[in-house]
């Protein structure tokens, strides 16, 4: 984890970011419905921390992370960026002309280390691909910026006319991390970036990225399902659930004092090593709601132990009930839920 934020404005801001998918049916493909997969989404990053967004399969976290990074266009609200060269942009708003520049800034890691590299590209090739398309660097220059990113991320530069099927899945994930941030990027999305890789290395890789972060004066939106991880790495962090942001704060206050009975139940659910008794596991009953077609109210409340009849009839506000610790639930100021200081005791 960083050190605290050096300037006062956000390098990126979300506010009310909207991603919903059409359902067409019958002979005409008329749209009769909508997924909701991001719904009015807010946060904001400080540049040199990284934002841990955190929540089950399906919650909308890496499609908010491609919606940020206009990979794919959002329905509606906007996404501030400072961009060094054109300053503060909508990116939500921008022309084809002034995206591409943006996007020398902006980066995104892949999850999935094996489908995101071309099998028939050396990884010259790869990495050296958004230095020729920015037209950043050509021939031997880019040759140059390419064993250097190699070097940064651990890798020989004489490898770099080796194709990806003669890497292990580490490996693969460093070539991907030496592409992304070939432009020099200040902003990086990591969509889940270890999950697909043994435990081990994981922790190699989640070093690699803290190193390349204060090395590099990094910003990371960084996206998992596995808290112990988002822990390790993460400043603040932020829970979703159906499309929706519920809880967000600092990473300890967070973990040692949830405020939300989702985060609350992600919490009991983090494996420990420790043999001994530990507080009861927080079983959620029923199915996750639908983003098709959600519950009234808190989408929550149906599997909810907490719930009210409030609940089920009115949505609640995302509130910052203490400095920084933002909570989506109307009785997040009663309840006393518990969390697991035993994770950042060992980070």
């Amino acid at each position: 984890m960083t050190d605290q934020v050096q300037t006062a404005e956000p390098l990126l801001e979300v506010v009310d970011l909207k991603k919903f998918f059409p359902i067409r049916r019958g002979y005409f493909k008329r749209v009769v419905g909508h997924v909701k997969a991001v719904d009015n989404l807010s946060f904001y990053i400080m540049e040199g921390e990284t934002l841990g967004l955190v929540g089950e399969s399906g919650c909308g976290k890496t499609t908010a992370g491609r919606s940020i990074l206009r990979a794919i266009n959002p329905t509606s609200g906007s996404v501030f960026f400072r961009d060094p060269h054109l300053g503060r942009v909508d990116v939500a708003q921008l022309d084809d002309e002034k995206l591409r520049v943006v996007r020398r800034s902006m980066r995104m890691i892949f999850q999935d280390p094996y489908a995101s590299l071309n099998p028939r590209m050396t990884l010259l090739d790869i990495v050296g691909a958004p230095l020729r398309a920015m037209n950043i660097a050509h021939g031997s220059e880019l040759e140059d910026r390419v064993a250097e990113m190699l070097r940064r991320v651990g890798l020989r530069p004489e490898y770099m006319r080796r194709y990806p099927h003669a890497f292990s899945g580490g490996q693969r994930q460093r070539i991907g991390l030496a592409r992304a941030l070939a432009p020099n990027p200040k902003f990086v999305v990591c969509d889940e970036p270890v999950s697909a890789l043994d435990v081990s290395v994981q922790a190699q890789i989640l070093n690699l990225l803290q190193d390349l972060q204060e090395d590099l004066g990094l910003t990371y939106l960084f996206v998992a399902h596995d808290l112990s991880v988002v822990a390790h790495i993460s400043d603040r962090v932020a829970v979703m659930y159906v499309g929706k942001m519920v809880e967000m704060a600092e990473t300890r206050e967070l973990y040692t004092n949830p405020m939300h009975p989702y985060t609350e139940a992600l919490m009991s659910a983090i494996p420990l090593p420790d043999p001994r008794p530990r507080q009861k596991r927080v079983l959620l009953t029923g199915e996750v709601a639908s983003p098709a077609n959600p519950p009234s109210g808190c989408y929550f409340h149906p599997r909810c132990s907490y719930a009210v009849d409030l609940c089920r009839t009115r949505e609640p506000e995302l509130e910052e009930v203490k400095p920084g610790h933002f909570v989506k639930c109307h009785r997040a100021r009663e309840l006393s839920l518990t969390g697991v200081s035993e994770i950042l005791a060992r980070q």
